[in-house]
């Protein structure tokens, strides 16, 4: 699932200088979506990039065909049934579709909704069946009906829920486990907006089960060609990549965050070992260091598991004395063995049971950090198949 941040930005949220100040910290955040009113979607294309829904105007106000006017979708509710301006019809019973509020305009792809009590649920549910994108607005957390809802239209819709604060847009994307597919941000302060982007992106992270493996060798194989990963990130004295000669077994290996008497930290910097070693990526799959170019993500991970995404900045490959590191893992079958090549460096640091450890420093049966998956990969993705690597 793509979590998604939108930032409510139409006329009823003040003047333009108001609306502007919101979109524009939208932008810079790193929001997905603004929402703004039909006429103003030119104006929000001039501020940055970002894609701009719109509240359709009259049925007879018809954009052009100027793409820079035109919204990345559109929706209806507002003024309408969905907000409460016109009541639901008396025989309403939880039946309705996206026609009932689209009146003569059949460009809406979504629909918009008040829920004051469990009717505006059964029609925020029934119009969905037919809108790609469906939120939903709470005046009271105790009474909107998130969970039903997340519970009842599944994929058939993206389900976006209505929130004032970053708390309440954590809440959304956690409820059920499963979680909203958005949130619609209504709030003027860039911290607010900021903290709901970054809710966004903690919702989407995979969570890694690491375990420690036992080191059998540690040995000098002579010159390779070594790999520092820069990124765009700065990282912190816990966090790393995964890395790796076998796809199966992959080493934690630590950011230069620590100062040594040789050369100042650099935190934003894996050394992360020979061109032909494995990185594990954001998708859950792997890519050769040798392959790996500025713009490319990796995935970063902290010593608990928890991930998040950088973006390479730059690769360095340069000629070094290698380690070659050989450690077994206990899995269900029995042990396993796994290992990389690592560069002979005292500022090239892993993860151990007894915490940061240089790679000179380590020894046979000093128990190392990593992930290991029994499967096999196929460029990069996971594959049910035999290979034999060694």
């Amino acid at each position: 699932m793509t979590r998604t941040v939108w930032v409510k930005a139409d006329g009823g949220v003040g003047d333009w200088e108001t609306r502007k100040r919101r979109i524009t910290a939208a932008i810079e955040a790193g929001a997905d979506w603004v929402l703004v009113d039909e006429a103003e979607v030119g104006r929000v294309k001039e501020l940055g990039d970002v894609n701009v829904a719109a509240f359709l105007a009259d049925a007879d106000v018809v954009d052009g065909d100027d793409d820079t006017t035109k919204a990345d979708a559109y929706f209806v509710g507002q003024g309408g049934e969905g907000d409460g301006t016109i009541d639901l019809p008396d025989d309403f019973a939880g039946s309705a579709d996206l026609t009932t509020l689209r009146r003569r305009d059949d460009r809406a792809q979504g629909t918009y909704v008040r829920v004051f009590d469990e009717a505006y649920e059964a029609f925020a549910e029934a119009a969905a069946d037919s809108a790609d994108y469906t939120v939903v607005v709470g005046e009271d957390w105790s009474i909107i009906p998130l969970e039903n809802l997340i519970a009842r239209v599944g994929d058939e819709t993206h389900l976006i829920a209505g929130a004032t604060t970053a708390a309440e847009a954590r809440t959304a994307f956690e409820t059920l486990e499963i979680g909203a597919d958005g949130v619609l941000l209504d709030a003027d302060s860039p911290d607010e907006i900021r903290g709901a982007v970054e809710a966004r992106d903690a919702a989407d992270r995979e969570s890694l089960d690491l375990r420690y493996a036992e080191v059998t060798t540690v040995e000098r194989t002579g010159m390779a060609d070594r790999v520092c990963i820069d990124t765009g990130s700065l990282m912190d004295d816990d966090e790393g990549m995964l890395v790796g000669s076998m796809s199966r077994g992959l080493f934690f290996v630590h950011a230069e965050t620590a100062e040594s008497p040789y050369v100042e930290s650099r935190p934003f910097r894996v050394n992360a070992g020979a061109v032909h070693a494995y990185v594990r990526n954001p998708e859950g799959g792997t890519n050769y260091l040798a392959e790996l170019s500025s713009g490319d993500e990796v995935q970063i991970v902290d010593v608990d598991g928890h991930t998040r995404e950088a973006i390479v900045g730059r690769v360095k490959i340069e000629k070094r004395p290698m380690f070659r590191i050989q450690a077994e893992v206990e899995t269900e079958e029995g042990v396993d063995r796994v290992e990389t090549l690592i560069q002979n460096a005292e500022t090239v640091k892993v993860a151990t049971a007894n915490g940061r450890t240089a790679v000179t420093d380590l020894d046979a049966g000093d128990e190392v950090l990593i992930h290991y998956e029994d499967v096999a990969r196929h460029f990069g993705e996971a594959v049910e198949e035999s290979i034999i690597e060694k």
